[in-house]
């Protein structure tokens, strides 16, 4: 399984080209902007997506997403819990960016725990980790995850101040990830990507 980080949008949000190097299967991870550059990497590295993901519904993780699904014709996986975020993404992306979005798509599958996301011969596990916003999820394969705005490299957490964040739930979260085993690459939704046990304390 490869790993290509792309870097989006206004505010710096990771997108994950995650693939098997032999089929070229691939899944995109949290498609927040810059559909056409996106598409245009995806043809350079001669990809063939089958998947959608996003591990929670804030607009800067979702905003190519519609454009993605027209092109390639593939599903669209989120935890429905975050249905809501989805349908305002536009607003909320107007009201950040001061620019105008398309609505986004409903999922086409609900993630949640225990769902298999399957790449070649390896796999992709959702783990919900609620807190930040109540649909957030991880996906964790061997040796990695995927964990959107749960936990950052420095050992910050995500926001847990919006009317919907839950702070008593995203700590929980937190303790599951930590729960890892520590030599996991950790891919979060902004920043660098870390090794579990090399983040210290958590400041969430």
């Amino acid at each position: 399984m490869k790993v290509v980080k792309l870097v989006l949008g206004p505010l710096s949000s990771n997108c994950y080209l995650i693939f098997d190097e032999k089929s070229k299967d691939a899944v995109i991870v949290d498609p927040g902007d810059e559909a056409d550059f996106l598409i245009q990497k995806i043809e350079d590295l001669e990809l063939k997506p089958q998947k959608i993901i996003a591990t929670h519904g804030h607009f800067d993780h979702v905003g190519a997403i519609l454009d993605l699904k027209l092109i390639y014709q593939i599903p669209f996986l989120a935890n429905k819990k975050d249905g809501f975020l989805l349908k305002r993404s536009a607003e909320t992306s107007k009201h950040f960016t001061k620019i105008e979005s398309l609505k986004l798509p409903s999922p086409d599958k609900d993630l949640k725990d225990g769902v298999k996301v399957i790449l070649g011969k390896s796999a992709l596990a959702v783990m919900e980790t609620p807190g930040h916003t109540p649909g957030s999820v991880c996906l964790v394969g061997e040796g990695l995850a995927f964990v959107g705005d749960l936990l950052f490299a420095d050992g910050s957490t995500g926001r847990c101040d919006f009317s919907y964040s839950h702070p008593g739930e995203l700590k929980k979260s937190v303790k599951k990830i930590l729960k890892l085993s520590p030599k996991t690459i950790v891919y979060p939704g902004h920043g660098p990507e870390f090794i579990l046990g090399e983040i210290g304390s958590v400041n969430g």
